[in-house]
């Protein structure tokens, strides 16, 4: 069952009104230390490897931000992006997190590819798929690389927009992938009306799997259908071998989570993917 548009907009804001605050400092504080941080070089761009469900190698990865706050420590993308939206600096923290992970990202093999996430903000610029391609451009990475990754609280906000600035940088060569479906409502007009190479499962959906035989439907019947759509299959949050095992008997194509690697720079990917384990024979 669907919510409407002001129960879903209430809801996403009970999740978020909480990120990005801490109790020992105050918001404004923490707004102005974000912004002497680009300064100091605390922002920096770690890697979540993907893995392939039928070969085990190394197929890419997912650049996700860091903050490393001089007094509080490490502070996550989900928080980090939470501050520089009450500081109005959304548009620069991304641009840097692109462009940093596009330049480590250049040393890696051929093969694999790069996960970027785009929030709101971007999506929602009517120049935001030029100016994308413009940044692309100066890097020797190809577009056919790329993965673009959206989640379900960016398309509330216009979905109309979001789809025109897909189709654009789809044109160009880039894929795109719906990101953490089934965290929220899984509103599956977005699967029907957004240009998408690939659907990202959150980790709720394969929890439990394979030992409770609902959580093992829904996981089935949300594999079937983006296979009938023609897209490709991520699952988030794997933790061990049976939800790995259960994932791929299932039709899963790729997986990232804890079970074999957390977060980590771009030459820790290139070595992985290196090794036995990363090239799928270990």
């Amino acid at each position: 069952m669907m919510l409407g548009g002001d129960m879903e907009q209430r809801l996403t804001s009970l999740r978020t009104s909480t990120r990005g605050r801490f109790p020992a400092v105050s918001p404004s504080a923490l707004e102005a230390d974000l912004l002497r941080a680009f300064e100091r070089c605390e922002i920096e761009v770690l890697f979540q490897p993907q893995f392939s469900c039928v070969t085990g190698a190394v197929v890419g990865g997912e650049a996700l931000a860091r903050w490393r706050h001089p007094t509080l420590g490490e502070i996550g993308a989900r928080d980090l992006f939470a501050i520089a939206e009450r500081a109005a600096l959304v548009a620069p923290l991304s641009r840097h997190v692109v462009a940093r992970a596009l330049e480590d990202a250049a040393t890696w093999p051929a093969n694999l590819t790069l996960s970027l996430n785009i929030t709101p903000e971007e999506l929602g610029d009517p120049r935001f798929a030029a100016d994308f391609a413009a940044l692309i451009s100066r890097s020797p990475i190809a577009p056919a690389r790329l993965v673009l990754e959206i989640t379900e609280d960016l398309l509330l906000r216009n979905l109309a927009q979001a789809s025109g600035a897909l189709k654009a940088l789809r044109g160009l060569g880039f894929r795109t992938a719906l990101d953490d479906f089934g965290a929220g409502f899984c509103n599956f007009r977005y699967l029907r009306e957004l240009p998408l190479d690939a659907l990202k499962l959150d980790k709720v959906m394969v929890e439990g799997v394979p030992g409770d035989a609902t959580a093992l439907a829904v996981l089935r019947a949300m594999v079937q259908l983006a296979k009938a759509l023609g897209l490709a299959v991520y699952a988030e949050g794997i933790e061990d071998e049976i939800q790995r095992a259960a994932i791929t008997a299932e039709g899963c194509d790729y997986w990232q989570g804890f079970l074999r690697a957390q977060p980590m720079p771009s030459d820790g990917v290139v070595a992985l993917a290196r090794t036995a384990r990363g090239m799928g024979h270990g």
